[in-house]
């Protein structure tokens, strides 16, 4: 796992123990070793009077090394000493070496001190950091509690309700903040940073400024029924944003029994509860989905040619309906320029309206300054033509999805755009090759899927032909990075990933409700085990006149495993459209809450008449476990189809693009990952049996059965020579 720690001593008897491990210092068991042999080192040496801990390359550190998680899940942790006995960091090193030790110690934090980095800080006796630092405990993203005595130190050291936040929340605070707090007791610049941390370290020494042990701090802990009414609140708050979560749970357990039983206790429960939580299935998948993101920008044959991305500084937008105005916001926030192009003056005033509101929504909410908003909007500009449009590095297509015209728009960027220019279509389900195929610029015609709300939204799957160059892909991977997105990069075919993965998922429902289920049912189910909204109310979000169209485009390629329901079509004609005419699958208000419509009724009827289906009393009595099966299984039989077919390079980036895209829920590990956990077998035999009751629909592919013969996960990886990519 690598890194180490270096001890410098300096005249004035100040050891500078440094933590190197690049890129962000982590804390591997290497690295949590040396610490303690250079303290130990330090606490013997007789010209050492003080210690200060800081980080190599002003970085203090980024907590513990995450890739070490396999090894402690599987307990293989015992060789580095590091599990030979409870509590061994957060007591051993930590209590017993660094905060109990009989010289001084302050830590020396410019930028990250995250997780294991900040409880490291927090047992030394004092903290000096920059303005810039940042300093928190996100573990509770990866499922589990700070494990290294963070439960009980933070408390002592900025009040019982901030901790909880901090924790609950993940987010970290700035240096400026964590002084006010007390988290950190001096604010300096970087070129002062170690001198003001060795004189601060003397004068502890000196007891010229106070030696203070934060594990048995009490001033800021509120007496006991005080502290148990914030606890209470923390668990209740908890409990509705994360009904089916227990490590948030877990946290507040461990930081109560220090406040109730005392420190000592508190680091016993704590280390008791990080090793649980280390082998629960919610870890393990965020664990997963962790490294599977970091995991998106390694494409074989692309990122491993050497290229280096191209300089993309002015981008072109064509469109600027919901999709084009989120695009171009996204990337004005993000310093580049961008044109933005409409067919008439009245569309672009309304474009550039819906870029400005986007950026307003921003400076309500506190993230932008009117400064920031005003030199953001000046990097936009709107036309009618294509004039312009020779001096962009590249252009993306959001028009609406119709073959001709996207045909004909390809033709005119051709002609107008430079020969380097990169043509990309945000196109959502439409072939490329088909978008393309009246022009000669293959090798630059890109996907640039982005999914709505575009500036909010996280991802982008990036979708290339066989034509696609590779410098290409790059060049829009950076782009993708600069604007925060995390890319997919995925083969040409209808839907590409997301869209494909998931169009079983609402025609999964309407099989379902045709047959006699109850639709608010199946959406409380779907949104019980985690997703945002079920199918009906997203149907209602998107809107049916875009779910009909994007419906229509798998009904025709793959008619044979599609659902054809009219139950859509014939709330169309009733002028239902979903959110926008207040009137869906719900009935909305004008604060667009929804509410059950009992209206709905004559419609699910007169579409089973017309299907020809009879109510089956079974389908009315469905648990909740059923109703997640029928409608996820369907999905992953298409995610294996996806993968299979060479659509996506690895399982790990389905699992992303579902998480990132449709709000699969990250605890569970994104599609592929889920249904692994749940096994190829039981999947292959529950849709098996479906397809035999219930049509094609349900058939499970070829790869599925293949893996549920073999009894191998459905995340195994593939023969390289079959990818699309």
């Amino acid at each position: 796992m690598g890194g180490t720690t270096t001890i410098s001593v300096g005249s004035d008897g100040v050891a500078i123990i440094t933590i190197i491990n690049p890129p962000v210092n982590s804390l591997s068991f290497d690295v949590l070793n040396s610490l303690k042999e250079r303290f130990d080192q330090a606490l013997q040496r007789d010209d050492v009077k003080a210690i200060v801990v800081t980080g190599a390359k002003g970085k203090f550190s980024g907590g513990f090394d995450i890739s070490a998680f396999g090894a402690l899940q599987e307990g293989k942790a015992m060789t580095t000493g590091l599990a030979s006995k409870p509590g061994y960091v957060s007591i051993d090193i930590l209590s017993d070496t660094v905060e109990a030790a009989k010289k001084p110690s302050v830590a020396a934090i410019d930028g990250l001190a995250l997780g294991g980095g900040l409880e490291v800080a927090m047992a030394c006796h004092a903290r000096i950091a920059t303005s810039t630092a940042q300093l928190g405990l996100p573990e509770l993203q990866l499922g589990i509690i700070p494990g290294f005595g963070g439960t009980q130190r933070l408390p002592r050291l900025v009040g019982l309700a901030k901790a909880l936040e901090m924790m609950l929340t993940s987010k970290p605070v700035r240096g400026e903040e964590a002084h006010d707090l007390g988290l950190v007791d001096t604010i300096v610049s970087g070129d002062e940073l170690l001198e003001k941390a060795r004189q601060m370290a003397l004068d502890i020494l000196a007891r010229r400024k106070p030696w203070i042990s934060s594990l048995y701090r009490t001033d800021k802990i509120e007496p006991l029924g005080e502290a148990r009414e914030i606890l209470n609140f923390a668990r209740a708050q908890a409990r509705r944003q994360a009904p089916n979560l227990q490590h948030p749970q877990v946290c507040i357990d461990v930081i109560e029994e220090g406040v109730v039983s005392g420190p000592r206790a508190g680091l016993l429960k704590e280390y008791e509860s990080f090793q649980v939580l280390l082998k629960s299935d919610t870890c393990k998948s965020l664990i997963h989905v962790f490294f599977a993101q970091r995991g998106t920008t390694k494409v074989p044959g692309v990122t491993d040619l050497g290229l280096k991305p191209r300089q993309i500084k002015k981008v072109a937008v064509l469109g600027g309906g919901l999709m084009g105005s989120g695009i171009a916001t996204a990337l004005v926030l993000n310093g580049y320029e961008v044109v933005l192009k409409e067919v008439n003056q009245k569309f672009l005033d309304a474009g550039l309206g819906r870029v400005k509101a986007n950026l307003m929504s921003s400076v309500k909410k506190g993230r932008l300054t009117q400064e920031k908003f005003e030199k953001t909007m000046s990097r936009l500009k709107g036309v009618l033509d294509y004039e312009s449009f020779k001096y962009v590095d590249m252009v993306i297509e959001a028009v609406i999805e119709n073959v001709s015209l996207k045909q004909q728009i390809f033709l005119d960027l051709e002609k107008y755009c430079s020969p380097n220019c990169i043509l990309a279509s945000n196109t959502s389900t439409i072939d490329l090759n088909l978008i393309g195929e009246k022009t000669k610029s293959h090798d630059r015609i890109i996907g640039a899927h982005f999914f709505s709300p575009a500036h909010v939204m996280p991802l982008l799957e990036i979708v290339r032909t066989p034509k696609t160059s590779p410098q290409t892909v790059v060049d829009l991977l950076d782009v993708g990075k600069k604007i925060r997105k995390t890319p997919v990069v995925v083969g040409n075919c209808t839907g590409f990933a997301v869209n494909r993965m998931f169009f079983p998922y609402t025609q999964a429902a309407l099989l379902l409700v045709e047959r006699g289920a109850d639709i608010y049912k199946i959406d409380r189910a779907i949104t019980k085990f985690g997703m945002p909204m079920g199918p009906f109310r997203l149907c209602d979000l998107v809107g049916f006149g875009v779910a009909v169209a994007t419906g229509s485009q798998f009904v025709f390629n793959f008619p044979e495993r599609t659902y054809k329901s009219m139950l859509i079509p014939l709330m169309q004609e009733d002028k239902r459209a979903g959110e926008t005419t207040r009137k869906g699958f719900y009935l909305y208000n004008d604060k667009r809450k929804a509410s059950p419509d009992p209206e709905i009724t004559k419609y699910i009827e007169k579409a089973r008449e017309i299907s020809g289906i009879s109510v089956e009393p079974k389908f009315g009595k469905l648990s909740d476990k059923d109703i997640i099966e029928m409608v996820f299984f369907p999905v992953v039989n298409e995610a294996c189809r996806v993968y299979a077919e060479g659509i996506a390079v690895k399982a790990a980036d389905l699992d992303i693009a579902g998480v990132m895209g449709m709000g699969f829920p990250p605890y569970r590990g994104g599609i592929m990952f889920w249904g692994d956990s749940i096994g190829s077998k039981y999947i292959y035999e529950r849709l098996n049996e479906w397809s035999k009751m219930y049509g094609e629909f349900f058939k499970p592919c070829d790869y599925l059965a293949q893996r549920a013969t073999l009894g191998a996960p459905l995340s195994s990886p593939l023969d390289q020579g079959k990818s699309r990519l």
